[in-house]
């Protein structure tokens, strides 16, 4: 490559100092002879010759220079790691994209089947459950246990057959640690036939929690199978 160019540079560059040499040397005898070129005169067109020689010399160094390049071992300055973003979710506990579609399609009815059977639940124990949810407590059912005054206090959350995560808010969090012995969370699973929710299986998970979330958090979302794991 560097012959090749090395080659192409002198072929042009010499043909236009010869031109501007014998030019210069024109227009130096009209000169001498009283006929002066008023818009080119000898020693501009000689400058331009030396300018090219010029030119030259310092193009065939570069390229001989070129000659002398080897390679050597690459220094790495800097890298970056790739992460799928779905990846990094299902790291991070996030729900993936088809399991968020799922349960927001069939959201009611999930959390209306996971609230009919904890209730089915509770009174097949022999307990006393009512729906408190709306209030917004940090659990949605207080079930009374007969002949003692006492109270079990469950979160109730229902999640689609399948799914992997479960999320939980602050508030429900933290509830959960003020009354240890009273709370459980009740994790509700919901499969689907023929457009019916339909309960598969139902989890009491008595003290879910051990630590309060972070400042700033909002929720937590938890391995559905890990959490489940604890009942």
């Amino acid at each position: 490559m560097v012959d090749r160019t090395l080659a192409a540079v002198k072929d042009r560059l010499t043909k236009e100092i010869t031109y501007w040499d014998h030019r210069a040397q024109e227009l130096k005898a009209m000169e001498e002879a009283g006929k002066t070129n008023a818009k080119l005169k000898s020693e501009l067109a000689q400058r331009r010759a030396d300018d090219l020689q010029a030119r030259l010399q310092v193009r065939t160094e570069d390229l001989s220079q070129m000659r002398r390049l080897a390679p050597q071992t690459p220094v790495v300055i800097g890298g970056a790691l790739i992460i799928p973003i779905g990846l990094l979710k299902r790291f991070q506990g996030e729900p993936s994209p088809e399991e968020t579609e799922l349960f927001g399609k069939n959201r009611k009815a999930v959390e209306l089947a996971a609230m009919e059977a904890v209730i089915t639940r509770e009174q097949n124990l022999g307990f006393s459950p009512v729906d408190v949810s709306e209030k917004k407590l940090g659990w949605d059912i207080e079930s009374n246990i007969p002949g003692t005054g006492r109270l079990r206090f469950i979160e109730v959350k229902g999640r689609v057959k399948g799914s992997k995560t479960v999320t939980v808010s602050k508030n429900e969090i933290i509830a959960g640690l003020n009354k240890p012995d009273e709370y459980t969370l009740a994790i509700v699973e919901v499969l689907f036939e023929n457009g019916n929710a339909q309960i598969n299986n139902v989890h009491y998970i008595p003290m879910p929690f051990q630590q309060e979330p972070d400042f700033a958090a909002t929720s937590i979302n938890y391995d559905l199978n890990k959490i489940i794991s604890l009942g």
